[in-house]
């Protein structure tokens, strides 16, 4: 592999990221002004403990009761098996659409293309159901956000008037996002870090006050209080595993924004692990703080208010108001960084003439370093699939299921390839770390992060993981799919759904084929070098 000397003082770090992009076949359009804590925003913000466990907690308690609190330990520790190996990667292959640059570069650009093409899709979707979380935040603050059916009405995002006023709050939100993300990166980092200060002092605080206000004590764990009598199952206890499995993902974001950060093969690595680390310590405490703090596990809240009704209980309407504020904000500030991410990806696809209107997507504004239409595009469409479900209220837990269920499909785009070409490169006895770019050290001169020799048995572990989950989440659930109880396509929608994007995806394609530039593929390890192995040009 080639090899190219560390960083010196009489060449600037920007210089050195500049040439470093070369190497991998771009020049440097987007504006670095991303540093290590924004790299970890950008991650935990999509994560976004305070966003998703606030909106899913009855999800998973309404299937599993008590006991559904040690579904989260085990998606984590899956996750982090995921997350582990997009570090790697993420030291090798520094570039904005990460997903789709890994895995095009590991499989080729046929299966790169359709990975990139899921993720694109699963982002909007992501887009979409993190906006609509202000309705399980909002109404309980101030009854004049429930602007649908007046504050009387029911804020449930399960009954029509509580559906309605989702779209709006979600509609209205996406308009500050994507203005913030059109400005620019240094507005959305200072936006965004500023969401994630508040988030984990909003965390502690909030956490700090339930156990404080413990009413019952950790043996409650190991029950299925909350559940009616003779329900509880093993089947109901793997479908309360999808509020883990809906938390936990998009902690890939800093990688979407290597472009944009400074000594990303050092950094990225890092704040892709602790993102994911800081948010399931995080939000393990959450799940506990209101297991053991709720007024009551079997008057039927908890399956159906969830966490706003035991802050609200607890802390009284003052205490639990000033908290939900905070909520909100990070609901505000996820929806930002899923938005960002999703732009980058599709910007990183447009860039390689592999998406419709690559022209205008592909293009970046010279002032503010952004790529401005994939922004826009990103934001449109994610009202757009929030408008198109005015008159159905069943579509929400629907629309949640299939994103995160199309977020795992594209991760294993990535995972899969990376395996494949690490069992191969063992049989053929190859040792060393592969030419994944043009470095073997970071921007310090430091080795570049790895697994070493635990490369293999944790992607195998990963890969497995991943596979019972996305069965796990596609599994045509008709409480998860279909709340109306008599409409088949929406319970068998996830599977419907992912068969008609790669449907379309195919069709795409071949309109774009003649045009596309190709990402070139290379081999990847990370098992340790061959102690004073000489380096070959």
């Amino acid at each position: 592999m080639t090899d190219i000397a560390a960083p010196t003082s009489s060449r600037s770090s920007t210089d050195t990221e500049h040439l470093d992009l070369a190497d991998l076949g771009y020049q440097q359009e987007l504006h670095r002004k991303v540093g290590k804590f924004s790299s970890f925003a950008a991650g935990f913000s999509f994560v976004s403990i305070l966003t998703t466990v606030f909106q899913l907690f009855s999800l998973g308690f309404g299937f599993g009761g008590a006991a559904f609190f040690w579904t989260w330990p085990l998606v984590f520790a899956g996750q982090m098996l995921v997350a582990l190996n997009f570090s790697s990667l993420s030291a090798r292959i520094p570039i904005s659409g990460a997903i789709f640059q890994w895995s095009s570069r590991l499989a080729g650009p046929r299966i790169g293309w359709f990975t990139g093409w899921v993720m694109i899709i699963a982002q909007i979707l992501t887009v979409a159901t993190a906006a609509i979380a202000l309705q399980a935040v909002l109404p309980s603050v101030w009854s004049g956000f429930q602007m649908i059916g007046g504050p009387g009405a029911d804020t449930s995002v399960g009954s029509p008037t509580g559906a309605q006023n989702a779209i709006v709050l979600g509609v209205m939100l996406l308009a500050v996002t994507t203005t913030i993300n059109i400005i620019g990166v240094r507005l959305m980092s200072i936006v965004n870090s500023t969401g994630v200060v508040l988030e984990i002092v909003g965390v502690i605080a909030i956490v700090s006050a339930l156990l404080f206000h413990a009413r019952r004590g950790p043996a409650v764990l190991f029950t299925t209080q909350g559940l009616p009598p003779g329900t509880a199952s093993i089947s109901g206890w793997l479908a309360s595993a999808l509020m883990a499995a809906y938390v936990m993902v998009g902690f890939d974001s800093a990688g979407e924004l290597s472009e944009e950060t400074h000594a990303p093969r050092r950094t990225t690595p890092r704040t892709i692990v602790h993102a994911l680390t800081v948010s399931g310590i995080g939000g393990a405490l959450l799940l506990l703080g209101a297991l053991l703090a709720a007024p009551s596990l079997t008057d039927g809240h908890l399956a159906t208010e969830g966490l706003p009704w035991v802050l609200t209980s607890v802390l009284g309407p003052v205490g639990g108001r000033i908290l939900l504020v905070d909520v909100a904000i990070a609901v505000c500030s996820c929806t930002l960084a899923v938005q960002t991410s999703g732009s980058r990806m599709m910007y990183s696809m447009a860039r390689q003439k592999a998406l419709p209107g690559y022209r205008f997507l592909g293009r970046v504004s010279p002032r503010t370093g952004t790529p401005v239409y994939t922004a826009i595009t990103v934001g449109a469409l994610a009202a757009l699939s929030l408008l198109i479900n005015v008159g159905n209220s069943a579509i929400f837990t629907a629309l949640t299921s299939m994103c995160i269920a199309m977020l795992y499909l594209a991760y294993m785009g990535v995972t899969v390839p990376l395996l494949v070409l690490r069992v191969r490169r063992r049989r053929l006895g190859l040792a060393g770390i592969g030419p994944l770019g043009s470095r073997d050290v970071d921007e310090e001169g430091k080795p570049l992060f790895s697994m070493g020799r635990w490369a293999l048995p944790v992607n195998v572990a990963a890969v497995v993981y991943q596979t019972f989950m996305v069965i796990n989440l596609a599994w045509p659930r008709a409480e998860v799919f279909d709340l109306t109880g008599h409409t088949w396509w929406l319970q068998w929608c996830a599977v419907l759904f992912i068969a008609l994007a790669l449907a379309v995806g195919v069709l795409v394609r071949r309109h774009l084929a003649p045009h596309t530039t190709l990402v070139p593929t290379v081999e990847v390890d990370d098992y340790p070098p061959v102690r004073n192995a000489p380096t070959t040009a």
